[in-house]
């Protein structure tokens, strides 16, 4: 009997998208993200996506002690992947975005294939009070906002964490991301798998049309064949369902609160373990199997736990 296909889930935490005041459920002091991802991680994530936020005000820091004690408790609590973000905040410079990736030597690390407009202002068409002002100039700033990346960050990021032996979550908002990281593979500077994340349905990047996730897949086979590990985030209520039709076509998941508040339509997540829960319902109804966080590092040939500097 041919054994069932291994899906990962990740979980991404918290993130820099969403602000405090929209969900009381989105952790922001450095317990409050450990709990988060250890009970996601509970429920089923094998990867534990990660960012850090100022434990008085929310807003997102890439300050890599604001970092260390959720990085030493998840580690301490559970044998999750730990994935440490380079993307930040789009407010923040690339040097500053890097900062905890090269201070912690993360198994793998997000890294986003190009600069983009990141438009965050049509949140404030439904979130209307907030506790702290810099949420609402978070989000207004967007209007006039392009997230840098430029080929010469990226071969910088990616030359650090070859050195470091961390890997990337190349995360892959439209369909020229996916001809970057080519472009980087083809030069040498990655080795497959690639662990190509397609991010549907932010305003800037491609988006959340069941026929744009196709196009994605079809570009990414004729780009990198076998070579490559596939998964989906749909971005707010495009969550579920669009990571329910990308396992039925062979991708891995990524859920969390960082990518969405909601479980369902008009009703709000109470935490990522919850997501993680909807979405694993889903893949085991597929009659996919879990992968578990060694089985995801050998999938995605990370360097193992042991060798992080956290």
């Amino acid at each position: 009997m041919a054994s069932k296909r291994k899906v990962i889930v990740t979980c991404a935490v918290t993130g820099a998208i969403h602000t405090p005041s929209m969900s009381k459920a989105l952790p922001v002091s450095a317990d409050q993200i450990a709990d988060a991802a250890i009970e996601a991680a509970e429920a089923g994530a094998a990867i534990l996506h990660l960012h850090a936020r100022d434990p008085i005000n929310g807003k997102p820091s890439q300050d890599p002690e604001l970092f260390r004690p959720f990085l030493e408790k998840i580690k301490a609590n559970t044998n999750a992947v730990i994935n440490i973000t380079t993307g930040g905040s789009p407010h923040m410079t690339v040097e500053e975005r890097m900062r905890p990736a090269m201070t912690f030597k993360p198994e793998i690390a997000s890294l986003n294939m190009g600069s983009m407009n990141f438009g965050l202002f049509p949140m404030l068409d439904r979130f209307t009070a907030f506790e702290h002002e810099w949420e609402r100039e978070h989000l207004e700033k967007s209007r006039d906002l392009v997230f840098k990346n430029t080929y010469k960050d990226i071969e910088t990021i990616l030359r650090i964490g070859s050195d470091n032996g961390t890997r990337f979550e190349f995360e892959c908002y439209d369909i020229s991301h996916l001809y970057n990281l080519a472009h980087f593979m083809d030069k040498g500077l990655v080795a497959g798998p690639a662990f190509v994340q397609s991010v549907f349905g932010i305003l800037g990047g491609i988006g959340p049309n069941p026929e744009d996730l196709m196009h994605m897949r079809r570009t990414a086979d004729r780009l990198f064949g076998n070579n490559y590990q596939w998964s989906i985030l749909g971005a707010g209520r495009n969550q579920i369902p669009l990571a329910t039709m990308g396992a039925a076509m062979g991708s891995n998941v990524r859920v969390g609160l960082e990518d969405s508040l909601w479980i369902e339509q008009g009703k709000m997540a109470s935490s990522n373990a919850e997501q993680v829960s909807r979405i694993r319902i889903i893949l085991e109804a597929l009659n996919l199997e879990i992968a578990t966080p060694d089985q995801a590092r050998q999938i995605l040939g990370l360097k193992g736990h042991d060798q992080v500097s956290f």
